[in-house]
């Protein structure tokens, strides 16, 4: 092989190496927001309909302050309508479940205030 032909090969594999690095830094950054992200959050579950101002309003907020969530649609999702108005007692929208099980905390409405007052209570349980 030519000297110019053995550097292109290396110049290639130089490359490679970088891209594959830089995608793995990439992925590492994903993962540990994630992490973070499950580490300060118990599972949150928005109960929702798509028309309702005030479901947007809790999932704009959830959004715009990276809080992983869950969001079911009790018009598009039977078994979500039969939690909603059965194990929740509820009609209303949006209602929010913090945890899991016996750790579960239900939030009716939503208020930025609200959401962190029983953010902070299903975070102590």
């Amino acid at each position: 092989m030519t000297r110019s032909v053995c550097a292109a090969i290396a110049l290639t594999l130089i490359t490679s190496f970088s891209a594959v690095a830089e995608v793995s830094h990439h992925q590492g950054e994903a993962h540990a927001t994630e992490a973070k992200a499950a580490i300060q959050y118990p599972q949150i579950v928005l109960y929702s309909v798509a028309w309702c101002p005030h479901c947007r309003e809790t999932k704009e907020y959830l959004k715009k302050n990276d809080i992983p969530f869950i969001n079911r649609d009790v018009e598009l999702d039977t078994k979500a309508m039969e939690d909603l108005t059965v194990k929740y007692n509820s009609t209303r929208v949006p209602l929010v479940v913090f945890g899991k099980g016996a750790d579960e905390i239900v939030m009716k409405g939503f208020t930025p205030e609200l959401f962190q007052e029983t953010l902070q209570k299903a975070r102590l349980k």
